[in-house]
């Protein structure tokens, strides 16, 4: 979800969490909506989470993830990665998206991302226009011109692939509980449902923490061709992004916490 790029184009062993699941508590309302922020919410600005990708025990990447105030008010959250050493000599990837969301309602306001994965090049912007209820994508390839506009419905408050990383750590998260709500990544909007499957304590760079475990699952215009995500957030009021997985077809790449940068 940092970079879903990223995270489909390696493949490798890694232990994943374990798979069994009990039946899970639905937590939303009746009109599965996002929610605003609860009082005393703070946003994590000014901060840089940097983060180290593993694949089959070798550094495979970087990423990181910084958010902060915009000009407008509005929050922004940056997300950037990109494969190292001998990964990146047989796939390149630089992948930034960035988002941009109000902070008084959590609704997604746009999302830009730039992505190079191999000899793929693109450039696409997400505008979400709640005036015409509407999610509008335009995309573009730089090496032919090549453009692409689309317009789906949106639900009157809806988050992106990146946004949704900050409204989730907003939930309360109770183990054995699902938080439902809408994103929308320039297709269908798609039902994201953070299913919260434990705690677990994670040892990282940049130190050991207390962790929640999140286990996203969509509708498949989302996370179609994905495979499976996991996320963990620290068990405290910060909910800082510790760990980041995704199991492909072709095996898996973890995401750790290296460093903070305040």
């Amino acid at each position: 979800m940092l970079s879903a790029a990223l995270l489909a184009a390696l493949a490798g062993n890694a232990q994943d969490p374990p798979a069994s699941r009990p039946p899970a508590t639905a937590v939303a309302p009746p009109a599965v909506r996002i929610q605003p922020p609860p009082a005393g919410h703070r946003f994590p600005e000014g901060v840089t989470y940097h983060y180290k990708a593993e694949w089959r025990l070798l550094d495979a990447g970087t990423a990181t993830l910084r958010v902060e105030r915009g000009p407008h008010g509005e929050e922004r959250v940056t997300g950037v990665a990109d494969s190292t050493g001998f990964v990146g000599r047989l796939y390149r990837i630089h992948d930034v998206f960035e988002a941009a969301f109000d902070p008084k309602t959590f609704c997604s306001q746009q999302i830009r991302k730039h992505t190079e994965e191999g000899s793929r090049r693109r450039d696409a912007t997400i505008r979400f226009d709640y005036g015409r209820s509407k999610g509008v994508l335009d995309e573009v390839n730089p090496k032919n011109g090549q453009r692409k506009h689309l317009e789906n419905d949106i639900p009157t408050c809806a988050a992106d692939v990146l946004t949704s990383l900050l409204y989730a750590a907003s939930l309360p998260l109770e183990p054995g509980h699902s938080y439902l709500f809408p994103v929308n990544d320039g297709g269908q909007t798609a039902m994201l449902e953070a299913y919260v499957d434990g705690r677990e304590v994670v040892k990282t760079d940049a130190g050991s923490f207390n962790t929640l475990r999140v286990a996203p699952r969509s509708t498949p215009e989302l996370l179609k061709g994905r495979g499976r995500i996991w996320l963990w957030y620290s068990d405290d009021a910060e909910r800082i992004p510790v760990q980041m997985r995704g199991r492909m077809g072709w095996g898996t790449l973890t995401f750790s916490l290296t460093k903070i940068d305040r």
